[in-house]
């Protein structure tokens, strides 16, 4: 694995795999990497011949009072595990590589409409942030192909528009969820957990499962579904942000007739915001 700090000698790399014929797939992450990442990244192996993953903390996704100066950074252990999941190419860049005239001046990208609902709307700013950091680490490295989890469902449907809207020549991949074994979603924040909260957690998958189960039912009240999810976190000891049940297509309110569905959930367990989602594809009626 080469690691580079700047966008000279990444443009270099990628020249130097693209001559030799392979294609780039890429996977960004702001480190702190676990199995899921290592997911992404040998997924990325089936659609690449050259994988680029980047480490970047980026501060334009940062509330005023969110967690970007504890974020977790762990890079000499993601050093390891990216080099033992077969990254190629590891771009570790400073601020200075990726906002040079300084973040205040930055160009910013924005999805209207979408950015600004779910967490959008817990989380003003958020997403700008993301497609803004996606955007410019996109021109930079010039993948192929890019691999994006699903956990965070309307980050990578916004990254899928993003691409769209901009003409962007690249494949936006999004790979199913990794598990703990109790079905806990992995997630860096989730080593805000106490041990007490750690058993808490699954909960919140657990809540999903049960919500689409009584979705599939003939007639389920949507309103009554998402409010009686609530309530299951709140006893369970959550502070739910939201639980909602969208379309899989653009996270619209679902209307009659949709079947491609969503339950989006995000909830506080302590000082660790959790999220997660379900995707229920509901069998045509009659």
């Amino acid at each position: 694995m080469r690691a580079v700090t700047d966008s000279a000698a990444l443009a270099a790399a990628v020249r130097a795999a693209r001559a030799a014929g392979r294609r780039i797939g890429f996977v960004p992450t702001m480190g702190n990497l676990h199995a899921g990442h290592r997911a992404l990244f040998e997924r990325a192996r089936d659609h690449a011949g050259t994988v680029v993953a980047s480490i970047y903390v980026n501060p334009l996704q940062f509330g005023e009072h969110e967690d970007f100066q504890g974020y977790p950074r762990t890079l000499e252990l993601d050093r390891q595990l990216a080099a033992a999941a077969g990254v190629d190419i590891l771009f570790v860049p400073d601020d200075a590589q990726i906002y040079p005239r300084g973040r205040a001046a930055q160009t910013r990208v924005e999805v209207p409409g979408v950015s600004d609902i779910l967490c959008g709307q817990s989380r003003p700013g958020h997403f700008r942030g993301v497609t803004t950091v996606v955007n410019r680490l996109f021109n930079l490295v010039t993948p192929d192909v890019a691999l994006f989890g699903k956990k965070d469902y309307q980050q990578w449907l916004l990254i899928r528009l993003m691409a769209g809207d901009l003409g962007m020549p690249i494949d936006i991949v999004g790979i199913d969820t990794v598990r703990a074994p109790d079905g806990l979603a992995l997630s860096s924040r989730n080593g805000y957990l106490t041990d007490a909260e750690r058993a808490i957690a699954p909960r919140l998958y657990a809540t999903l499962v049960e919500c689409a189960g009584r979705l599939h039912a003939p007639g389920a009240d949507i309103p009554a579904l998402e409010a009686s999810a609530r309530e299951a976190l709140a006893a369970a000891g959550f502070r739910s942000d939201y639980v909602s049940v969208r379309r899989q297509a653009d996270l619209a309110a679902p209307a009659p007739g949709d079947r491609a569905l969503v339950i989006l959930a995000a909830a506080w367990l302590g000082r660790a915001r959790l999220i997660d989602n379900l995707e229920v594809n509901l069998n045509p009626a009659g």
